[in-house]
């Protein structure tokens, strides 16, 4: 391998998670981001994953996802907020206790 190239390792039962819903907290040393999957016309939402994450790695985390998400914008085209349904929005919690 060379550089920053990572031998990564996924095992065969990993199964994806879909997620339309994330709540973040956060306290002086973490992030922790909760996966929801949040059915339409319900008003309630199933936690399908929790990741605690440093706060240097959410900053990277953030870094990352802008990347990504100017490089689709590059290939797709602007993505829109389009109209959402009620309570479908990205929800951020901030601290917890």
């Amino acid at each position: 391998m060379a550089g920053n190239e990572l031998n990564i390792q996924i095992p065969q039962n990993l199964d994806p998670v879909y997620s339309n819903m994330i709540q973040i907290a956060f306290k002086d040393d973490e992030f922790t981001m909760m996966f929801l999957h949040q059915l339409p016309m319900a008003n309630q939402a199933k936690a399908k994953a929790v990741v605690a994450i440093s706060p240097t790695h959410a900053k990277k985390l953030l870094a990352a996802l802008q990347k990504s998400v100017t490089d689709y914008e590059t290939k797709f085209g602007q993505i829109t907020n389009g109209a959402h349904a009620e309570g479908t929005d990205t929800q951020t919690l901030q601290g917890y206790s």
